[in-house]
């Protein structure tokens, strides 16, 4: 039997989870075993998966997982360098020349275990099954709007945290920005999910967005236009071949610029199209200063979504459930294709 083990997230500030009870409920009844990880942080309930039949396990139990297991969880694992023999379902964020990335790869490497990453699960035309990007999006629009209103004030952001729900973010933004002239910003990747999710909390507030895509970004730079603009939010991942948008020159250059949104958030990636910082931001501390004259601040929060929880876990869950559904056959369709991709950049580990 096909057992899923859905642990408790351990990184700070992570609340999301990647299956609802209702999900579970619907997986138990295809005959998969769901256990659930008691968590006390998680925004669902555990009540939820108690009533639709999971088994309970102790929080961060999962490396004494049966064998068998696979152990499905969110965001990063501890960083202990402990091997991995399990098959695990998550975020690993290892495939796109980041860093820290290799030590992951070789802690799977000495357990003989496998990762199945979740923003590698594609269809058969290469597109993703699942992202949580529009809540990724819209929560760091908001952010880099809360960075431009501080700036305002002579401030830097302050540490910010989780919501009940988008409409208690929304009035809360609508409040800090009252009584300033209304800033000018521009989306790029503005046609995708991550973009989209930006530029609809943008107008809510009442900001004209310019919105550029491929299109507008395919001659490879530079581009001043963005300079031009009060916020800047870059919803591109960072890929070979991704242009610079915002290169080190821009920080004395004269410009409009003092906010930048990095949702995408590759900092330590060897194709970071934003160059000008170096680290990813936190909840206790949004905004990175690179510039004082005039000020420049990047937002680069890599858990944006979480500040959303329940709304982006249902949203994220309902999206990959179908996926889960096919557990029972991992050498095919989504599972297959994640497998090859992980085997690839196994090479050479």
């Amino acid at each position: 039997m096909t057992h899923l083990w859905v642990r408790a997230e351990q990184r700070p500030n992570e609340d999301r989870v990647g299956l609802t009870p209702e999900g579970a409920k619907t997986l138990i009844t295809k005959g998969i075993r769901v256990t659930v990880e008691e968590s006390s942080v998680r925004a669902i309930p555990l009540k939820g998966y108690i009533d639709a039949g999971c088994e309970l396990a102790a929080e961060n139990s999962w490396p004494e997982a049966p064998a068998d297991a696979i152990i499905f969880g969110l965001k990063e694992l501890p960083e202990d360098g402990t091997p991995l023999p399990h098959r695990h379902i998550m975020f690993g964020h290892a495939f796109k020349g980041q860093h820290s990335g290799r030590a992951l790869l070789e802690r799977f490497k000495a357990g003989g275990g496998t990762l199945y990453d979740l923003e590698y699960l594609v269809n058969e035309d290469g597109r993703r099954v699942a992202a949580f990007g529009y809540w990724a999006g819209f929560a760091g629009a908001a952010v880099t709007l809360k960075t431009w209103a501080a700036q305002q004030r002579g401030q830097v952001c302050p540490p910010v945290g989780a919501y009940p729900g988008r409409d208690a973010l929304v009035a809360e933004l609508k409040h800090e920005i009252a009584g300033f002239d209304t800033p000018t910003a521009i989306v790029i990747g503005a046609l995708g999910r991550v973009g989209t999710g930006a530029s609809d909390l943008l107008t809510e507030m009442g900001i004209t967005v310019t919105k550029w895509d491929m299109a507008e970004t395919a001659h490879g730079g530079p581009f001043p236009e963005i300079l031009d603009h009060d916020l800047f939010i870059n919803c591109i991942l960072a890929r070979p071949g991704t242009p610079v948008f915002v290169p080190q020159e821009a920080l004395t250059a004269d410009r409009k610029l003092t906010a930048i949104g990095d949702v995408a958030c590759d900092p330590d990636s060897d194709y970071n199209p934003i160059p000008v910082y170096d680290r990813a931001t936190s909840w206790a501390a949004p905004a990175l200063r690179v510039a004082d004259a005039p000020v420049l601040d990047v937002m680069a929060i890599d858990n944006l979504p979480s500040m959303l929880p329940v709304e982006s876990s249902v949203d994220y869950a309902g999206q990959l459930l179908p996926s889960l559904l096919t557990l029972g056959d991992l050498d095919a369709g989504v599972w297959g294709r994640a497998e090859a991709t992980f085997k690839t950049h196994m090479q050479g580990v």
